[in-house]
């Protein structure tokens, strides 16, 4: 008789089998996981080349001291035209090459040159760097200094097989080689670009400009998407209309809202201007773009008129699923409709409250287009993003560019952590 014991083979009175676990290896789990990692991987890859590729690019241009003109290879070039014409046989032309290093800053070592020599044509006088064998012209032409320059000229004689064959020396194109340096592959790295970047006097202005437009920005939509809500929140005649108006500025083109408002606040033609003239609450026009600090408190406003539509359809969304039986009986106890939204609507709204904080908050950090078409960065508008479009295109200095970014990225890495760490726990989120 076997003497093997089950596990759970006694059930007595009161006592139920357990099921067994499943085995977390063997030929069919196997068979899962790997079906599972293929399924993922065009998403990895999705994600790799969307996100992680570009980030560690501005992480490795930040640490090379390159301009925008570095970014394009360092290469010899060539121009191949023909001086003369030819119309019989024995005529001479001359056959030249505009020699040229495509950077000032960089040399090119061990340049050569090769071009397929039309049959039928003669040179008179070869440079001693070029040798002519089996239809290929071949030339060594040393080492190139930066912005070389040179032109390299071979006579020729015209024979009667170029003439018959009808063959233009441009149809083929001279190939260029040469070794150069690249400073945005070499392994040589700095902090110069961080140092010119945290050294300038402009950087805790603008750093300070930024954290207002982003805190006031993203604080005033969640405010006034909170009131919108809260008015919205009832039937009446109209609301779906009214709902419309208020997604508008959300939906409608950066380009055209934000040119609207730059044509109704200019102080020359602007009609908002006008209007409190012919009202007599100021005596001259105000420059609402241009000057400091109301440039900043303007295009703060903007950003909050553009954007509370968002923060009006989540809020507007989570008030109508409140079960509106806790008001029935908070009316039956004589709640005022202040004591009603802060004890009752506000708890309920701090979940999707927090939420549309963090996303708000990390977007306005991130914006660029609504300041630059308004203002440009001028007149103490300037944000981190603007500074990274100034630092990169505008002075061409791509690294410290790539620096301003990644300064970007650290201070919303920090307030990611900071909102996951004791914000989110706090909601519940």
């Amino acid at each position: 008789m076997s003497t093997t014991d089950y596990p759970n083979s006694s059930t007595g009175a009161g006592h139920q089998p357990t099921a067994l676990a499943p085995p977390r290896s063997g030929p069919l789990a196997k068979r899962e996981a790997r079906l599972a990692w293929g399924l993922l991987t065009p998403t990895l890859l999705s994600v790799a080349l969307v996100i992680i590729l570009p980030l560690l690019a501005i992480f490795w241009i930040s640490a090379k001291p390159i301009g925008l003109s570095d970014l394009r290879p360092t290469t010899p070039d060539v121009y191949e035209r023909v001086r003369g014409k030819v119309s019989a046989a024995g005529d001479r032309v001359t056959i030249e090459y505009r020699l040229t290093n495509s950077s000032r800053e960089k040399p090119i070592a061990n340049v050569t040159m090769s071009d397929v020599w039309p049959a039928g044509l003669e040179p008179v006088s070869l440079d001693e760097r070029c040798t002519l064998a089996a239809g290929q012209l071949s030339c060594n032409l040393g080492d190139w200094e930066a912005g070389h320059r040179e032109r390299l000229l071979i006579e020729v004689v015209a024979q009667e097989p170029f003439i018959n064959s009808d063959v233009n020396v441009r149809d083929t194109e001279p190939v260029m080689t040469g070794d150069a340096s690249s400073d945005l592959f070499n392994l040589t790295f700095t902090w110069d670009n961080f140092r010119s970047v945290f050294d300038s006097g402009e950087f805790l202005e603008v750093l300070w400009v930024t954290l207002f437009y982003t805190v006031v920005g993203t604080i005033g939509a969640l405010v006034v998407g909170m009131l919108a809500a809260l008015m919205l929140n009832k039937s009446f005649t109209g609301q779906g209309i009214l709902r419309g108006l208020f997604l508008f500025p959300y939906v409608a083109p950066v380009i055209a809202v934000a040119f609207t408002w730059v044509t109704l606040l200019d102080p020359f033609s602007g009609s908002f201007n006008a209007l409190l003239v012919q009202m007599g609450l100021i005596e001259t026009p105000i420059n609402f773009f241009g000057q400091r600090p109301l440039a900043l408190f303007t295009v703060t406003a903007f950003e909050i008129w553009r954007y509370f539509p968002l923060s009006f359809l989540f809020i507007l969304a989570r008030m109508q699923s409140i079960d509106h039986d806790i008001y029935e009986a908070a009316d039956m106890d004589g709640a005022s409709p202040f004591q009603k939204f802060y004890y009752l609507s506000l708890p309920q709204l701090m979940g999707i409250l927090s939420v549309l904080f963090l996303l708000r908050f990390i977007w306005t950090f991130n914006k660029f287009d609504d300041i630059f078409l308004m203002t440009g960065g001028n007149a103490g508008t300037r944000t981190l993003t603007v500074n990274v479009y100034e630092q990169a295109f505008a002075i061409s200095n791509i690294g410290a560019g790539a620096a301003v970014a990644v300064v970007i990225f650290g201070c919303l890495l920090a307030f990611s952590f900071f909102f996951f760490r004791f914000i989110s726990r706090e909601e519940g989120l």
